[in-house]
């Protein structure tokens, strides 16, 4: 008796030996990572477990993943608007809650054969791994369309294929090449772990060439994010049937974001590049200066697959040396003037007139967004409704922030008069836009 208790103290000091021991590795690998938020996510909750194996005391998983999110908010509080963090956290939870589930029918029993004994182990294995990539996948969609505006259609596809490459292949290779540097013969290890990320490669080529792998999704607002996210809570905690209501809440917070009008109007900030939703549904836009940035982003916001560089994507306006017009959905004209010359003409005949300069004079009935108030507004969206033209500023009027303080009253009381002062007098060189405005063909 006395033999076993001391097997037994025995087995449990070098458990906790051994918990000490990946404790310090797991801290050498978050520093040699970076420290990303996924990354200190996955080390605090490990050495939450970790610590409570060598103080002898059980590591709750909700509460360890609960720890994590406090902690690194301590540290980064701005990380709770990133998609590393929501993705990684969501993805988490709703892991821990599907292994609580567990899968019982699959464990073998002393009883069973060597070889039903495998059978049982490859089919488990194979299962938690498709059943862990639809849990995360389906955890993870919403916010990867509100941050990406795509959906991966064949997730599971690709980490059925790819992970046991990554579990058997490229880390055991890796870090025997991290602890082969000392002695100055980690190349090979390095070349074998090369090997592995191609392979892993390759896959993600071959799937994202699958017919309907990639599906491009339409810009939503926050509210379904917000609402699906509480949905998500109330599914992985709850464990009455009152985790339905989850369920529900978080299929409503999709139709909710499927359902969002898509803006009519876009303007980039300062007024070079503009968009207007043609009657087909899709963006004609007509991008001046090196604002490829800008289009590429409208485009995904829209759930586009169009290339930001096709010419075709300006064939609704119509231009000319001082400027472009196009049409809108309700038969109004939206102007894009690029020089004043323009304006004369662009004022009498359009509802909007977008300006890549500083307009100093009355445009009569029209709205104006020019440059400067473009800049000052960060870019904007513009809604057609029956009541009129209804836009949304990313810079609303009157927001201050410690990189961009607001406009102070005197200070726009004094552009006002400096406007009005160029408008009874003003030379050609104060109106002249900039010359990377007038590039349109770039």
């Amino acid at each position: 008796m006395i033999r076993g208790e001391t097997e037994q103290n025995g087995t449990e000091a070098i458990k906790k030996w051994s918990a000490f021991g990946a404790f310090l590795v797991a801290a050498f690998y978050l520093l040699l990572s970076g420290a990303e938020v996924a990354t200190q996510r996955s080390f605090i909750m490990v050495a939450i477990v970790l610590c409570g194996v060598m103080l002898d005391r059980p590591a709750l998983t909700l509460r360890t993943l609960a720890i994590a999110a406090f902690a690194v908010l301590a540290v980064m509080p701005e990380a709770v608007v990133h998609p590393s963090f929501q993705m990684s956290f969501a993805a988490t939870l709703i892991l821990i809650t599907g292994y609580r589930a567990g899968l019982d029918w699959t464990r073998a029993s002393a009883e069973n054969s060597f070889a039903a004994r495998m059978a049982l182990w490859g089919i488990r294995e194979v299962a938690m791994l498709v059943i862990a990539s639809l849990l995360a996948g389906l955890a993870t969609a919403l916010f990867a369309a509100y941050h990406f505006h795509r959906f991966s259609s064949y997730g599971v596809l690709s980490n059925l294929l790819a992970m046991p490459v990554v579990s058997a292949w490229v880390m055991p290779a890796g870090i025997l090449g991290v602890v082969s540097i000392p002695f100055g013969f980690d190349g090979i290890w390095w070349r074998i772990m090369g090997e592995g990320i191609d392979w892993m490669v390759a896959i993600a080529q071959w799937v994202s060439d699958l017919p309907g792998a990639l599906v491009h999704l339409r810009a939503f607002g926050v509210g379904p994010l917000l609402l699906a996210t509480g949905g998500l809570v109330v599914f992985c905690l709850m464990r009455s049937p009152l985790r339905s209501v989850g369920l529900i809440v978080m299929i409503a917070a999709g139709g909710w974001a499927m359902r969002t009008p898509p803006p009519d109007i876009l303007i980039a900030p300062g007024g070079a590049s503009v968009a207007v939703r043609t009657g087909d549904g899709r963006l004609a836009i007509l991008r001046g200066g090196s604002d490829a940035f800008v289009v590429r982003n409208w485009l995904a916001a829209d759930g586009d697959s169009r290339d930001a560089s096709d010419k075709a994507l300006a064939a609704a306006f119509t231009c000319d040396g001082l400027g472009c017009v196009a049409r809108l959905a309700d038969g109004r004209l939206l102007a894009a003037a690029r020089h004043p010359a323009a304006l004369d003409d662009d004022c009498a005949h359009a509802a909007l007139v977008v300006a890549a300069f500083d307009v100093r004079r009355d445009c009569g009935s029209a709205l104006v967004i020019d440059r400067q108030s473009s800049l000052d507004s960060g870019g904007r969206e513009i809604r057609l409704t029956d009541s009129g033209l209804v836009e949304s500023r990313i810079r609303p009027k009157g927001i201050d922030r410690p990189w961009r303080p607001a406009r102070s009253e005197a200070s726009e009381g004094a552009a006002a008069s400096a406007s009005r002062a160029g408008s009874a007098g003003s030379t050609p060189q104060d109106a002249t836009p900039r010359a990377e405005d007038l590039d349109l063909d770039d």
